[in-house]
């Protein structure tokens, strides 16, 4: 990636000035969204929710994924159930495209268990060949299930990340993660993404942001007209 080359942003800013602007949205991140415990801990779960979630609200995606592994207590049962019945509890608990779900969530067990000896594997091109897992959940699956430094581009991250200007208004998400590693400290991947998704959802919104509010509004060029809403992809 050319990362210095900064034809595609809508303005003018050298990589160490957008560098050390990207430091200073980091620390005022931190500062704002405090985390205490980021992983689960637990690879498989996180890759079961991460499939439930996709085009859900996170309260329907944890209410579904307790009440799923509390139907199926393992890997195992998961694998043994019949697609059919996957699809119908989902369909029962108001998951949103839950025919493929189902299946994928089945078939996902399945593989897990017959090509890796029951364990997630921890490797993102690997994990990225699982039904149902693309970069993004694989970037989940690695960082909050094995702890590993990476950043899940979801809706959210992508979104204030252009609006920031750490990416281009038009790349694919997984360029906007590229750029992100390139600017941010490796040992503060994991956080950005809860932060930035922390962010979204109280005061970056998708429609209606609330700039006024917001504590980025010197930083951002989104908020002094650099960048146009028509802009982002």
């Amino acid at each position: 990636m050319a990362a210095k080359n900064s034809h595609s942003f809508t303005f003018e800013e050298n990589w160490e000035e957008k560098k050390r602007r990207a430091k200073e949205i980091v620390k005022r991140l931190i500062n704002h969204y405090q985390r205490e415990k980021l992983l689960t801990g637990d690879p498989y779960k996180t890759l079961i929710y991460c499939i439930i979630s996709q085009r859900m609200r996170d309260e329907v995606t944890n209410k579904v994924g307790k009440m799923l592994f509390k139907k199926y207590k393992n890997i195992e049962n998961i694998a043994n159930a019949p697609v059919e019945e996957m699809q119908e509890f989902l369909r029962n608990n108001g998951v949103g495209l839950w025919k493929t779900k189902g299946e994928w969530i089945v078939r996902t067990s399945q593989i897990i268990l017959r090509e890796y000896r029951g364990r997630v594997p921890n490797k993102i091109e690997e994990l990225m060949k699982l039904p149902g897992i693309g970069r993004k959940c694989a970037n989940i699956v690695l960082a909050y299930g094995f702890g590993k430094q990476t950043i899940p581009v979801d809706t959210h991250v992508n979104r204030i990340s252009k609006r920031l200007g750490l990416a281009p208004p038009t790349v694919a998400p997984e360029k906007v993660e590229e750029y992100l590693k390139k600017l941010i400290p490796e040992d503060l991947w994991i956080y950005i993404n809860h932060a930035m998704v922390d962010h979204g959802k109280r005061i970056c919104k998708p429609i209606g942001p609330k700039c006024h509010e917001c504590f980025f509004q010197d930083l951002c060029p989104y908020n002094n007209n650099l960048i146009k809403k028509e802009d982002i992809k």
